[in-house]
């Protein structure tokens, strides 16, 4: 019989290398199940939980990841509706106005990407349009 030497990093989900190791940060579906469980197992057999208290939460578990979920494609949606468009963007105290080159993802939240900087739809201050120059002329309407 062999002694193996266990490693004290966890891994989590289906990741290898690196990014296996950090550790998830949200609970899904699979960990409820497996509190419910645990709880289900440890409860006093004398004074058991009602079935429909269990059912009652696991619909409070599933809205709350519902609405948690909708929110996220919201956020998205906005962060992409103000691509090429001016914004004022607050950065520790100083204003900054730029206009939305692209978004990128940053931990699951859009980051705004302008001037090279990211923000967060949080530092978003005020939007405009961005002007137009009209076809052909390189010049911007108001500067004609």
């Amino acid at each position: 019989m062999s002694i193996e030497t266990v490693s004290p990093v966890a891994y989590y989900g289906e990741r290898t290398g690196t990014e296996a190791r950090v550790p998830q940060r949200t609970l899904g579906q699979d960990d409820f199940l497996k509190l419910l469980v645990a709880q289900m197992t440890q409860q006093d057999p004398l004074n058991p939980k009602a079935d429909i208290d269990f059912i009652g939460q696991m619909a409070q578990f599933s809205s709350l990841e519902q609405a948690r979920s909708l929110q996220n494609g919201m956020s998205v949606l906005q962060a992409n509706a103000l691509l090429g468009r001016t914004v004022s963007l607050e950065d520790d105290g100083l204003l900054v106005v730029g206009v939305v080159d692209s978004v990128h993802m940053k931990e699951g939240t859009p980051q705004l990407i302008v001037g090279g900087q990211s923000y967060t739809l949080a530092q978003v201050r005020e939007i405009a349009e961005t002007p137009t120059s009209p076809a052909g002329t390189g010049v911007a309407p108001d500067a004609a």
